[in-house]
């Protein structure tokens, strides 16, 4: 899975955990309580670094974007791909190669619209507090996700910030090894964003070749 897909997943988990199981009365209400601060935006932009660490294969890779959320609506911005989704239609660009991919909502594993949640994940996942050695302030508390059985990911670790009720960075755990960790250096909510903003615009990429894959 790649970059944009890892970041997604882990996100559509964050936003669809509305009925977390109790294992842990004071996580679960934690993660609740800052899952529905972020969604009672009607938007927002936010920038964060990914590291993505492999100790077997010796891999530490980094890499750093931007994503700006509005109801179904996304744009994700990461070094070597970008990922734009209207609600009806993804464009995921790829300048390198100078092709843009374009598939309805309903057909890609790129979306984060409520559907796609409610039919993706599903299951409840255990939520208890645990240590991290980036949690040297007070405020900061780790939360460990396990999921059910059949998912693809063993578990996910969250990092939040009780006081303000913020999101600070989530890690996710593979079963091949594979540690993806986001940190989101800031999120700025509410912002005055244009439609444009959630389209691709064929015309400022005259070179670029379209695979329509609809």
């Amino acid at each position: 899975m790649n970059v944009m897909k890892k970041w997604l997943s882990g996100f559509i988990v964050l936003l669809s955990l509305t009925a977390v199981a109790q294992s842990n009365t004071d996580a679960a209400k934690l993660l609740e309580e800052v899952i529905n601060k972020t969604t009672s935006y009607s938007n927002f932009k936010a920038d964060l670094d990914y590291t993505m660490v492999n100790v077997e294969m010796n891999i530490d890779e980094k890499k750093s974007g931007v994503i700006y959320v509005q109801g179904d609506a996304y744009r994700l911005e990461m070094e070597g791909q970008m990922i734009i989704c209207d609600g009806h239609t993804v464009w995921t660009y790829l300048p390198d190669s100078e092709e843009v991919m374009v598939s309805n909502v309903e057909d890609s594993d790129e979306s984060i619209s409520p559907t796609q949640i409610l039919s993706k994940y599903s299951s409840d996942y255990k939520a208890r507090f645990s240590t991290d050695k980036n949690c040297k302030d007070e405020n900061m508390k780790a939360i460990s996700l396990k999921p059910e059985e059949g998912n693809k990911f063993e578990k996910m670790t969250v990092i939040v910030n009780a006081k303000k009720l913020s999101l600070e960075s989530f890690s996710i755990y593979d079963k091949n090894g594979n540690i993806f960790t986001y940190n989101i250096n800031s999120l700025i909510p509410d912002q005055v964003l244009s439609d444009t903003v959630f389209t691709f615009n064929e015309k400022a990429y005259p070179d670029v070749e379209v695979i329509d894959m609809r």
